[in-house]
């Protein structure tokens, strides 16, 4: 049996447009000045307290921030027009991988458990993932909390498991667990880093994760050459 974990933002999710605007009014709201929209998505994966205290210091207003940037990303994602949209191939992975018998699903993610919760209702996922660790929950990454609350409650070990992310907090996280650490080119933080906090592979397309987990090739499918 093995376990394959994935963070959400940047790696399942294209959250980043929902993300930076929320971080822009609840900067407006405090009377700042927003960070860059690379500096907003260099702290996605963090809880919200320390994703704050990373952008203005601990002397900063960050519950204030953290409180207005749940009310501005709760009234944003409401909005019909919002868009927070799956990566390409990401729906058919998460249903191949959820239709095999020796794999079990699980999510770690600095969202709250209220978020998940809204991802899986909006793509159908009930009942797809095992476990779901969230930063109401556990240390914020790259403390390994999430990532051994999620061993404990399938009973698997660490040489069990995968963690696929795209940020350093996630490649760190699983390293200090002891499981395999497996980047994503897709989401917000550079490459180079992701190798640099312990990467074992850096995958640029979800497909190139089959074989690193030793997922069978769907039947039917033809090869190519």
């Amino acid at each position: 049996m093995q376990l394959v974990i994935f963070d959400v933002d940047g790696t399942l999710v294209d959250s980043q447009a929902l993300i930076v605007a929320a971080q822009r009014e609840a900067f407006a709201a405090c009377g700042l000045v927003a960070p860059t929209r690379e500096r907003s998505l260099s702290i996605v994966g963090l809880s919200l307290r320390e994703a704050f205290t990373a952008l203005v210091g601990p002397l900063g207003p960050v519950e204030e921030l953290a409180e207005a940037y749940r009310q501005a990303f709760g009234r944003l994602r409401a909005d019909p027009a919002c868009e927070e949209p799956l990566f390409p191939g990401i729906e058919g992975m998460i249903r191949r991988l959820a239709a095999e018998p020796d794999i079990l699903l699980g999510i770690a993610t600095g969202k709250s458990r209220k978020g998940v919760a809204h991802l899986v209702d909006r793509h159908g996922w009930d009942r797809v993932f095992t476990t779901i660790q969230t930063a109401d929950d556990s240390p914020s990454k790259p403390d390994p909390g999430m990532l051994l609350a999620a061993l404990a409650e399938t009973g698997l070990g660490p040489a069990d498991a995968v963690m696929i992310g795209d940020t350093t907090f996630d490649m760190l996280m699983a390293r200090a667990a002891g499981i395999r650490p497996i980047g994503v080119s897709w989401g917000y933080h550079p490459v180079p880093a992701l190798w640099e906090a312990g990467a074992e592979t850096v995958i640029d397309d979800v497909e190139h994760l089959a074989p690193l987990i030793g997922l069978r090739q769907p039947a039917g499918a033809a090869a190519h050459g």
